[in-house]
């Protein structure tokens, strides 16, 4: 989440002032606030256990993971079917066993180490490394000897490196290097080039086709590969301007409407070197996804879809001479919910024997489960009803039995719950019962199950279950109890009316912690509002930082922050994702108008003369089109690397606005540009220099200073598109602007 290098002396500076200051009665001080401010942004350090890492046995339903700080760490052993839960090691032994051989005692008073291997059959004994030496511990009698040393460079053979590929004879490694495909031999680490003439604008693997590593079939013999033509493809130039002289890079940029990469698939035999090309059809601009192998390794599986994503085929090719059958077609009017964009996995899920697969498709406007054969035969439909299945979790062929997370509580839509169906299509069980979000995580066996679940309220908690749902033990529960500290309220979860009058909106609500609903306070809305996602936090610490740790921090400042998801955005099915198809920018920001003015009509502590926006990307185009859409009601805005119009990249636009020369009306009313007049607030851009959305950010600049509109920008030097994301100066930097800049501007 947010690192400290930035906030370490603030945090030194203001420590004494929160432990004194905040229980005296009266208004905060400036200072005071934002001392709570940085605790807030540290908010899921404040969150201690409420998760495991599960590490699965070969008995197939036993596991162990590690718990507990260095100081005490245990390593425990669950056996779901005794239903016990036991240390793994008798750490006082292996303590002592282990100091006589170093020498020495050992820091702490739990086991010195958290990752270990289990070595031979049985699992009766495990290897792990303690002051960079591996050692043998046999678990019936902790007795410990040295493992056998390995040079660094026998290690480094047998450890696959970034991007590489263990093949399943676990013999070679493959990946991509310098455009082309290579194996490495983990016996003596000699290298083979399978293919020499890949380069920069005509390589192997390009990332821009989600096939970066290598597929090798079930023998290890065939690699399946892209190989992609950027030779026509309009290139952005990235510059870095911190060395002497300014350093230009090319990187590959797709435009809405323009050149788009021309993927070809290629299976590629090791002992050969034969590169037999797949037969992918004659259309030029589409998209492969490669899925994986049948089980005898007689097909290649994978997906080719048009660049609108109205047509999704699954495709089979012949591993020999790379032939090619269609083995479904699915067509929608819109876009397909899997696409370039957001991705095709989970859609395709194989079963054990290669002659049956589950498919997940909207096409009755909800996503639901259907079972083929690999010849494309419907056999039958597993899950029906009006709410989405989110993705596939298990499949038991021998029980007969399908497991899914689903969103199908019609009181809490976006609930996230484990459910299972009969491969028959019968049988329709909620396994989950507590509300918020589930995430389940199956055993092998498909036995038992870990449900791990949390809501924004209530902290995460992991309980071990039987696959019917019967709860067995609760592992591990969270302890919010630093929380006090923070004087912690939970947010609000709201519902509200889209623009439309009748259309339930869903969203979330943070108040300071030393809210008074007397006193007013100044609003920002935390936007981001793309057609592929949701984003409103529903857990107790998601992942996105920027709908997690931030909007809990920057409320202390004496501010109401808030989240909505409206219409067009995922998780509601085809209905209400479509509404914005083809007119992106029309409905959206009434939408969010709409829920600001019914929250404050019930809400009279939110001040709707002083209301700013934030977001980022997707949520820097919202922000920035609230501002010049609706200048009466939003009166402060940060656009981050926005999006000015709907060119930019082909992979984010044209499936939820089609091509533009098909829809110009919609990709003109769409644009920012055009409505730079209309700027009257305060706006902030914030924009790295290496981010391909730079440019969107000039032509905004270049507009507004033609139309005589002040506004401020702030350039990172050096960072891209995800900087936001990633722990450190930059991160804090960006993090530090948004609250100056409201701050300053919103006065709360």
């Amino acid at each position: 989440m947010i690192g400290l290098t930035a906030r370490g002396i603030v945090l030194l500076v203001t420590g004494i002032v929160v432990s004194t200051s905040l229980a005296r009665a009266g208004e905060p001080t400036p200072s005071e606030r934002e001392a709570m401010y940085y605790r807030y942004l540290e908010f899921p350090s404040y969150v201690k256990g409420g998760s495991i890492e599960p590490h699965w046995m070969a008995d197939g339903s036993s596991f162990w993971y590690a718990e507990g700080a260095p100081e005490n760490t245990v390593v425990w052993k669950i056996d779901p079917v005794a239903n016990t839960k036991e240390p793994l090691f008798d750490a006082k032994r292996l303590r002592k066993s282990l100091a006589e051989i170093l020498g020495h005692e050992l820091l702490h008073q739990g086991l010195p180490f958290v990752t270990f291997s289990f070595e031979g059959e049985g699992e009766k004994s495990v290897k792990f490394t303690v002051e960079k030496k591996d050692f043998i511990l046999q678990l019936d009698t902790h007795t410990i000897t040295r493992a056998p040393a390995l040079s660094e460079e026998e290690e480094g053979r047998r450890v696959p490196q970034e991007g590489e590929v263990a093949s399943p004879d676990g013999r070679w490694f493959a990946s991509v290097r310098n455009y082309n495909l290579l194996l490495r031999s983990t016996d003596d680490g000699h290298l083979v080039q399978l293919t020499t003439d890949g380069a920069e604008l005509y390589r192997w693997g390009a990332r821009t086709e989600g096939a970066v590593k290598p597929n090798w079939s079930p023998n290890g013999l065939k690699l399946a590969l892209t190989k992609t033509d950027l030779r026509n493809v309009p290139r952005f130039p990235s510059v870095d301007y911190l060395g002497q002289r300014a350093q230009v890079q090319w990187r590959d940029t797709p435009q809405a409407g323009g050149p788009m990469p021309q993927t070809e698939l290629f299976i590629v035999d090791i002992l050969s070197q034969r590169q037999i090309r797949v037969d992918t059809g004659e259309e030029p601009d589409q998209y492969i996804y490669i899925l994986g192998w049948l089980p005898n390794g007689s097909e290649l599986l994978f997906f080719r879809q048009d660049r609108e994503a109205k047509k999704l085929e699954l495709m089979a090719a012949n591993s020999t001479d790379g032939s090619t059958r269609i083995v479904l077609t699915e067509t929608v009017d819109t876009f397909h919910q899997a696409n370039p964009w957001w991705g095709w996995a989970g859609v395709f899920t194989l079963l054990k024997d290669g002659k049956e697969f589950i498919w997940l498709s909207e096409r009755d406007g909800w996503n639901h489960l259907y079972l083929y054969d690999m010849a494309g035969t419907l056999i039958r439909r597993l899950t029906r009803g009006a709410f989405p299945v989110n993705w596939v979790d298990a499949v038991d062929e021998e029980a007969g039995w399908v497991y899914f997370t689903a969103n199908a509580d019609q009181q809490r839509p976006y609930d996230k719950h484990l459910w299972r169906a009969n491969l028959e299509g019968e049988g329709f069980e909620l396994l989950t019962e507590v509300k918020g979000q589930h995430r389940a995580q199956f055993s092998a066996s498909k036995k038992f199950f870990l449900d791990t679940h949390s809501s924004v309220n209530r902290p995460p908690a992991v309980e071990l279950r039987r696959a019917d749902g019967t709860l067995l033990q609760t592992l591990s529960e969270a302890n919010i109890d630093a929380l006090e500290e923070l004087q912690w309220r939970p947010p609000e979860e709201f519902v509200v009316r889209a623009a439309d009058g009748k259309t339930a909106l869903y969203g979330i609500l943070f108040k300071p912690y030393d809210f008074d609903p007397v006193k007013k306070y100044p609003v920002i809305e935390l936007i981001y509002g793309g057609p592929q996602a949701e984003v409103v936090p529903r857990s107790f610490t998601p992942s996105w930082v920027e709908v997690s740790g931030y909007p809990r921090a920057l409320v202390q400042l004496g501010f109401i922050v808030f989240i909505l998801d409206g219409r067009g955005t995922a998780g509601r099915g085809k209905e209400f994702q479509d509404v914005t198809y083809g007119q992106i920018g029309r409905h959206e920001i009434p939408d969010h108008m709409a829920a600001l003015k019914q929250l404050a009509e019930e809400r009279p502590y939110m001040d709707l003369s002083r209301v700013g926006i934030v977001g980022y990307s997707w949520g820097g185009y919202f922000a920035l089109r609230a501002l010049l859409l609706a200048p009466d009601v939003y009166h402060v805005g940060i656009a981050g690397a926005p999006v000015a119009e709907l060119y930019s990249w082909n992979r984010a636009f044209e499936p939820y606005m089609g091509l533009p020369q098909n829809n110009r009306e919609g990709y003109d009313y769409a644009s920012n540009l055009r409505l730079a007049g209309n700027l009257r607030g305060k706006l902030l851009f914030i924009v790295g220099t290496s981010d391909v959305l730079i440019s969107d950010t000039m032509k905004m600049a270049e507009v507004l200073i033609r139309a005589g509109k002040p506004f401020d920008q702030l350039m990172v030097p050096g960072q891209n598109h995800s900087f936001p994301h990633r722990p450190g100066e930059f991160q804090n930097y960006f993090w530090e602007a948004i609250r100056r800049y409201f701050q300053e501007h919103l006065k709360p």
